[in-house]
């Protein structure tokens, strides 16, 4: 077991600066533990900060990580599992760089459940990956990303049973969690938004088999529709949420649903600064428009977003995490406190595990990021180039520790 600390930094605990002082942890196999955490002063003068390791609860590990072009849709299709894999993992490790000590993929099978176990079990080093399985209906948001030449498709269920199934399927197969489209999509093929994706009866039986199963359910929405559907049958969060009204923001509220934002992608795309094709262009600037000023009502009202880029390494990188939160900070009205909380202890919440993750409190994991400067103070302090540590498992992952 190897025992080490950081001296004399600030410590930003996942909820607030508490002060100068020492943080201890150790390696212990494959989970490190913090062991102590003490300020000495309340304030003073430090040049490093540590705070807890970034939570992203939306992501899209499976894509080209490479330095060769490839096209967003073809290259899953051309592109054997085994090597997904190893794309995947590279994916991982670039979030990892940058403090990005979790992640949630919300489209996974048994390539990001692969994945996923060889992590966990310190066969390869990277981030803590939570693996939702997709239950998609044919010709919903999901199955539009695959041309209809195509044979081999991705599993789809239609009808509640076969939903059931689904959720069967990936839950044997090791999945955290499901994530179930309610609406359409920007990127799909062919897709519309304002597209009903599953009846009540199929997405109560996600739902249901889901949470029976101990599962939680992310649900894609970006409709008032969706919004409204997928509250009412009593989803874990919903992602994107684009067209949130302020009843619906109420509604939101009152059942604790949180809401992955997911504003980079979508303004990427609809001002043309990420690539896509003109009718995608033009789905994501109908979403953006008036999104801004709801989402801020939404976040004085309650509404608990957290950390969620929607980073395929395409349009969004996964090294954008920083981007995103300064991002929010901008549309939601909010300071760089809240908004380190929305990716650290409350995005913790919002996929279960703030009994593990999330703070630098005794017991908890040892995933830490050392930043210089004073990041609590600015939304503009909140940058990649700040990191100069990261820490996962108790063990350096990347950079080097100060001292």
């Amino acid at each position: 077991m190897i025992h080490q600390q950081l001296s004399r930094v600030h410590v930003w605990d996942g909820v607030t600066h508490r002060g100068v002082g020492t943080v201890r942890w150790s390696d212990q196999g494959p989970a490190g533990r913090i062991d102590a955490v003490e300020v000495t002063e309340a304030d003073g003068t430090a040049e490093y900060t540590v705070l807890p390791g970034l939570i992203d609860t939306h992501v899209h590990l499976i894509g080209n990580a490479s330095d060769t072009p490839a096209d967003f849709l073809a290259w899953p299709l051309i592109t054997r599992p085994e090597e997904q894999v190893l794309h995947g993992l590279a994916h991982a490790r670039r979030a990892l760089s940058v403090g990005v000590t979790t992640v949630r993929d919300l489209a996974a099978d048994d390539v990001q459940f692969s994945l996923a176990r060889a992590l966990e079990a310190g066969i390869v080093e990277g981030p803590r990956v939570l693996a939702h399985g997709l239950v998609n209906m044919t010709g919903g948001h999901g199955d539009l990303f695959i041309p209809p030449a195509v044979v081999e498709r991705k599993p789809v269920a239609d009808g509640p049973d076969a939903c059931r199934a689904l959720v069967r399927r990936w839950a044997r197969s090791g999945a955290d969690g499901i994530k179930v489209p309610v609406s359409g999509g920007v990127l799909s093929v062919g897709d519309k938004a304002s597209w009903r994706n599953y009846t009540d009866a199929e997405l109560a039986a996600v739902v249901d088999e889901a949470h029976a199963l101990g599962l939680r359910v992310a649900a894609h929405a970006h409709t008032e529709d969706g919004i409204r559907r997928a509250l009412a049958h009593g989803v874990d969060s919903i992602e994107h949420a684009t067209k949130l009204t302020a009843s619906l923001a109420d509604d939101i509220v009152a059942s604790g649903t949180t809401v992955a934002p997911t504003l980079l992608i979508n303004d990427r795309i609809a001002d043309g600064t990420a690539p896509a094709a003109p009718a995608q262009r033009e789905i994501a600037q109908e979403l953006v428009a008036g999104r801004d000023v709801a989402f801020r009502a939404a976040a004085e009202a309650g509404v608990e977003f957290v950390l969620g880029t929607d980073a395929n390494g395409f349009h969004v990188d996964f090294s954008d995490q920083w981007d995103e939160l300064r991002a929010m900070a901008r549309v939601l009205g909010w300071n760089a406190d809240r908004v380190l909380q929305a990716a650290t202890s409350r995005a913790a919440r919002a996929i279960g595990r703030d009994a593990d993750i999330g703070c630098l409190a005794e017991g908890f994991a040892a995933d830490l990021v050392v930043v210089r400067g004073r990041p609590w103070e600015s939304p503009d302090a909140l940058r990649a180039e700040s990191v100069v540590a990261v820490v996962r498992r108790g063990r350096l992952a990347a950079g080097t520790l100060p001292g």
